[in-house]
Protein backbone atom coordinates (compact mmCIF):
# COMPACT_ATOMS: atom_id res chain seq x y z
CA UNK A 1 0.00 0.00 0.00
CA UNK A 2 1.55 3.27 -1.14
CA UNK A 3 0.66 6.46 0.76
CA UNK A 4 0.52 9.84 -0.93
CA UNK A 5 3.28 12.03 0.48
CA UNK A 6 2.24 15.27 -1.20
CA UNK A 7 -1.14 16.85 -0.72
CA UNK A 8 -0.41 19.93 -2.78
CA UNK A 9 -3.51 20.81 -4.69
CA UNK A 10 -5.84 19.05 -2.25
CA UNK A 11 -7.19 22.34 -0.92
CA UNK A 12 -7.69 23.61 -4.45
CA UNK A 13 -9.69 20.49 -5.30
CA UNK A 14 -11.80 20.96 -2.19
CA UNK A 15 -12.51 24.57 -3.13
CA UNK A 16 -13.46 23.47 -6.65
CA UNK A 17 -15.92 20.89 -5.30
CA UNK A 18 -17.43 23.44 -2.91
CA UNK A 19 -17.74 25.96 -5.75
CA UNK A 20 -19.48 23.41 -7.98
CA UNK A 21 -21.92 22.61 -5.17
CA UNK A 22 -22.65 26.33 -4.66
CA UNK A 23 -23.28 26.83 -8.39
CA UNK A 24 -25.61 23.81 -8.45
CA UNK A 25 -27.52 25.16 -5.45
CA UNK A 26 -27.80 28.60 -7.07
CA UNK A 27 -29.12 26.97 -10.24
CA UNK A 28 -31.73 25.10 -8.22
CA UNK A 29 -32.82 28.36 -6.57
CA UNK A 30 -33.18 30.00 -9.98
CA UNK A 31 -35.41 27.17 -11.17
CA UNK A 32 -37.53 27.38 -8.02
CA UNK A 33 -37.83 31.18 -8.19
CA UNK A 34 -39.14 31.00 -11.78
CA UNK A 35 -42.26 29.31 -10.45
CA UNK A 36 -45.13 31.80 -10.22
CA UNK A 37 -46.57 30.04 -7.19
CA UNK A 38 -43.32 30.21 -5.21
CA UNK A 39 -42.75 33.82 -6.27
CA UNK A 40 -46.25 34.76 -5.07
CA UNK A 41 -45.77 33.00 -1.73
CA UNK A 42 -42.43 34.73 -1.12
CA UNK A 43 -43.75 38.12 -2.21
CA UNK A 44 -46.73 37.81 0.14
CA UNK A 45 -44.47 36.70 2.99
CA UNK A 46 -42.11 39.65 2.51
CA UNK A 47 -45.01 42.08 2.06
CA UNK A 48 -46.61 40.82 5.29
CA UNK A 49 -43.32 41.14 7.16
CA UNK A 50 -42.79 44.72 5.98
CA UNK A 51 -46.36 45.91 6.49
CA UNK A 52 -47.07 47.67 9.75
CA UNK A 53 -50.60 47.10 10.95
CA UNK A 54 -52.01 49.59 13.38
CA UNK A 55 -54.82 48.71 15.73
CA UNK A 56 -56.83 51.54 17.19
CA UNK A 57 -58.41 50.99 20.59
Amino acid sequence: MKLMKSESGAATAEYAIAMMAAVAFAGLLVVIMRSDEVRTILFDLINQALTIETTES
